[in-house]
């Protein structure tokens, strides 16, 4: 590579993330106080800048309502991510999102805790539902309803 040059690798944007492969299963304890777990060492997406892979510990941890996640359907869906490019925090976000839209949880925490790149590992949390007292909505929310178009 000569001077200036910078390498790339090419990047697939969010739309290939597969949210159709997700499938629910019926919960029978509806109404128990039942903690949910999923973790995997696993999960791979890519910097949206470089192409260059991101490697996180991710854990989905959820009080189910009525459903529960079918997981070969999360291993396919978390697999969708691996050449996505996306930011460490919207991966999170991303996440919890398709996945309480999914289940409809009592309440839900993705956690992710991204291998460190250049020395600054990133460890990230997000909530459903969110606790407006903790965790103020930003202005440009990407969840409905929390929107404001004037900022």
């Amino acid at each position: 590579m000569g001077d200036g040059e910078t390498r790339r690798w090419d990047a697939e944007d969010e739309s290939a993330i597969d949210t159709g492969c997700l499938e629910r299963l019926d919960f029978a304890y509806e109404g128990g106080d039942t903690v949910v777990e999923y973790v995997t060492r696993e999960f791979t997406s890519v910097c949206p800048w470089t192409g260059l892979p991101d490697f996180a510990e991710l854990r989905i941890r959820y009080v189910p309502r009525r459903h529960l996640v079918e997981l070969k359907s999360l291993k396919y869906y978390l697999t969708s991510f691996r050449n996505v490019g996306i930011l460490q925090e919207h991966a999170a976000n991303r996440i919890l999102r398709d996945l309480a839209t999914l289940l409809d949880p009592r309440e839900m925490t993705v956690t992710m805790d991204f291998a460190a790149r250049g020395g600054i590992g990133t460890l990230v949390e997000v909530r459903w539902p969110s606790r407006p007292e903790e965790n103020p909505p930003s202005p440009r929310s990407p969840w409905p309803g929390t929107t404001n178009p004037s900022v």
